[in-house]
């Protein structure tokens, strides 16, 4: 499955919570989309819980279906809970770092800014948004006006943003730095990750 280019409102109203950045009909709506509104009740199996789980953190940090899958096995080879592990691993991406620091407005923004060459690690230009921060990484903006004055406006519009304590930001320098890897109280919440390793697990 390719990455999710559609309406971001109709799956935010799906997962009744704002995965995307919220909109005006959201909050009109936040029942899920269809004629019956929020009449509607589904009876949910143990698949459908474990998929909408999988679909709904996927949606987060904007990856494709193979992109989701790689990062998983990878975490189930790493020692310690696969849960834990996994979704470190999606938090330590640079482009999710990106979005953390409020060099973007949100993990899309912050993939495209990556992408386009505006981000460097330690010293070195990375335009890969999957590229996984290690503790002591310094991330700074590229030391050109174009990625200057953009990073600067982001921060501007991300300001009351809260910076997690794993990193650490220099706003008047554009520059932040990995302090350590996130604990699982400071990662994404909201997500079941046991039924996405069950899931996994079939």
């Amino acid at each position: 499955m390719a990455r999710y280019t559609g309406p971001t409102t109709r799956i935010n109203r799906r997962f009744g919570q704002a995965i995307f950045a919220p909109s005006k009909a959201f909050e009109r709506k936040p029942h899920p989309p269809g004629i019956h509104g929020p009449r509607l009740r589904r009876k949910v199996s143990d698949y459908s819980l474990g998929l909408n789980e999988k679909q709904k953190l996927r949606y987060m940090f904007g990856l494709t279906e193979k992109q989701f899958r790689l990062t998983f096995d990878k975490a189930k080879r790493k020692r310690g809970v696969t849960g834990e592990n996994f979704l470190q691993l999606l938090e330590t991406r640079l482009d999710n770092v990106v979005y953390q620091l409020g060099l973007a407005r949100s993990r899309q923004a912050a993939r495209q800014f990556v992408s386009h060459g505006h981000i460097r690690v330690n010293s070195h230009k990375v335009d890969i948004p999957s590229y996984e921060v290690k503790p002591g990484d310094v991330i700074e903006v590229r030391d050109r006006t174009s990625s200057r004055q953009l990073a600067t406006r982001c921060l501007d519009e991300t300001q009351y943003r809260t910076v997690p304590a794993w990193l650490g930001m220099e706003r008047d320098a554009l520059r932040g730095t990995v302090n350590r890897l996130p604990s699982p109280e400071e990662m994404e919440q909201g997500i079941n990750l046991q039924v996405i390793v069950e899931f996994y697990s079939r």
